[in-house]
């Protein structure tokens, strides 16, 4: 009986050897095929980064002063390959169209990336308290994101905007971000939800290790993927209302260069029909903006959801 036994050991000692264990892909490994496997989305990611490369780069060689000087002389002087401001022509004040769409593009992604930023780690840190403490915490914060939530926050923002003294690139951060945190919060409580009621959870819980520890180092990196993902997509969304609040007029300041600012060129029934290229360009550019954005979180929406992957 005990030589039948050992040798039994001895066949699964060597079908463990003969047979390699099958290791599982690490998430940046599948992120890596997906985009792989989605060709529109690899091409959306290097167009996108190709993109943002050149704009902050040659943002940052332009004089704004000179930039920002009227020269009535070329008031809406069409496009011309003469020199390199002249490719897309100039505005009402003889401003070169190009010069003001890559500033313009370099301030709204900058100012989106902002209030994603602020939102992401103001969202995170709200979802995590709820999902891992629960009880009256978690109804407490969840009240007053379904406050937040029924309130008309664009009119408010607009209002918000109208009302500040001294008006900033700054101030208007902080108004939008106000209110757009409470959809990160609500995915992060979620998630943090069932990820509190894991083993893990309550084995360290057993442990005395500290909440911070756990929510910090046990959680949030197993919902982190999730995170990527909505972060992704609401930098689309929030470059999108910035745009949106400046075509208004009520996004930043006048003498701060956005897209939407371009846009708004074409609230004149004669500009839209006779000078296309004062607007058109920034249409393009916060389309292109948009949809590759999009795709990109798209894939890495696919990538964290096993379900759903192409490869």
């Amino acid at each position: 009986m005990i030589l039948k036994r050992k040798t039994l050991l001895e066949e699964a000692e060597k079908e463990n050897i003969e047979t390699p264990m099958s290791e599982n892909p690490s998430g940046f490994q599948v992120i890596l095929r997906e985009f792989a496997k989605d060709r529109l989305a690899t091409i959306s990611f290097f167009a996108l980064v190709a993109v943002l490369i050149f704009v902050f780069v040659f943002a940052a060689t332009i004089n704004l002063e000179d930039l920002n000087t009227v020269n009535i002389t070329m008031k809406y002087h069409r496009p011309s390959f003469t020199r390199i401001w002249d490719i897309f022509g100039r505005d009402a004040g003889g401003r070169s169209i190009f010069g003001l769409l890559i500033v313009g593009a370099r301030n709204s992604i900058y100012i989106g990336f902002l209030i994603t930023l602020i939102t992401t780690v103001i969202g995170v840190i709200v979802g995590l308290i709820m999902g891992y403490y629960g009880s009256i915490v978690d109804s407490i914060l969840l009240a007053i994101i379904d406050f937040i939530g029924i309130l008309p926050t664009m009119l408010i923002i607009i209002a918000l905007v109208s009302l500040v003294p001294k008006f900033t690139a700054m101030k208007f951060v902080l108004i939008l971000s106000a209110f757009r945190w409470t959809g990160t919060a609500r995915l992060v409580r979620s998630k943090a939800l069932s990820e509190s009621r894991r083993d893990y959870v309550s084995a360290s819980k057993t442990m005395d290790t500290r909440d911070l520890k756990i929510m910090l180092g046990g959680v949030l990196p197993n919902i982190s993927s999730i995170i990527i993902v909505d972060t992704t997509l609401a930098l689309a969304g929030n470059i999108g209302i910035e745009t949106s609040l400046s075509f208004l007029g009520f996004g930043l300041p006048t003498s701060v260069p956005s897209i939407g600012t371009l846009i708004a060129y074409a609230s004149k029934p004669e500009i839209i029909q006779d000078k296309a290229f004062v607007w058109l360009p920034a249409t393009i550019f916060i389309l292109f903006m948009m949809l590759t954005i999009n795709y990109i979180g798209q894939a890495l929406r696919r990538a964290s959801d096993a379900k759903q992957r192409l490869g």
